[in-house]
């Protein structure tokens, strides 16, 4: 008797890569590879320019892999953001991996807010970002994760998922943000979560940073969101929880509103 084949799936991989280099009083520019699921577009901005990231397969399952990196030259300043709210279906065997690094000049600037992560039941996810900072250089970085499709009526049961954000400066670490978050951790109730379905984590690493926690807390006000924010040493961290992603996003667009002097990416923008 002869054995069947194991049946086979396709699995997405995406690499975008974008150099960014000072001309005069501008951001260019200078490089751009990109393959596979991976796009990127690059539209100009005021002060900079707006990178929108897009992964073209719609959306991650066990065995797919992503790859996103920025490099700025020194004193360029590049807002990133992705086109929509990456998903993570579930994964019949294997994790989906996303590697996120950026490198960052002397004196450069960079806004890495990718838009939302869902995560649906039985997904398996991975994901690291670094980013690189040289002398004088600083970063804004947000991740924010939605737990199901509260409209749709679903319930995340069973998941992994594992998130590690690595800052340093001139090779020494100076911001260092592991999470995992697994099935025993969904059951253990309020000590965990608090019942929410939504949460992000936001810093900000700049010189001066933590002068700019009296007006952040002030914004912090958003019904049915609860938020805890500190600074110290040049760094500025906040944490949210919410009971859905709709007031947990009008949260963030306001403290986006004052830890940014320019206009959101349009595909922020409500």
């Amino acid at each position: 008797m002869s054995t069947a084949p194991l049946e086979t799936f396709e699995r997405s991989h995406g690499v975008a890569r974008l150099e960014f280099r000072r001309a005069g009083q501008w951001t260019r520019l200078a490089n751009l590879h990109q393959s596979g699921s991976a796009k990127a577009f690059v539209h100009p901005a005021s002060r900079g320019p707006d990178v929108v990231l897009l992964n073209t397969s719609g959306g991650m399952t066990g065995g797919d892999r992503l790859s996103y990196a920025l490099t700025l030259g020194e004193g360029c300043r590049v807002a990133a953001t992705t086109q929509t709210a990456e998903r993570a279906y579930r994964s019949t065997e294997g994790v989906a991996e996303v590697e996120v690094r950026h490198d960052l000049g002397p004196g450069a600037h960079l806004d890495w807010l990718p838009q939302e992560t869902i995560l649906f039941d039985r997904s398996a996810l991975a994901r690291t970002t670094e980013v690189h900072l040289a002398a004088g250089a600083s970063c804004l970085l947000l991740e924010a994760v939605v737990l199901g499709r509260a409209a749709m009526g679903e319930v995340v049961r069973t998941l992994s998922f594992t998130d590690r954000r690595k800052v340093t400066r001139d090779g020494v670490p100076v911001l260092f943000d592991p999470l995992m978050l697994t099935t025993p951790a969904l059951l253990a109730g309020i000590g965990v979560l608090q019942g929410a379905r939504a949460f992000a984590s936001l810093a900000l690493v700049a010189e001066g940073a933590e002068a700019r926690l009296p007006a952040l807390r002030a914004v912090l006000d958003e019904p049915g969101v609860s938020a805890g924010a500190s600074g110290f040493d040049g760094k500025l961290t906040l944490r949210l929880m919410a009971a859905d992603g709709w007031p947990l996003r009008r949260q963030i667009l306001r403290v986006l509103g004052v830890l940014r002097d320019d206009p959101l990416p349009r595909v922020w923008q409500m």
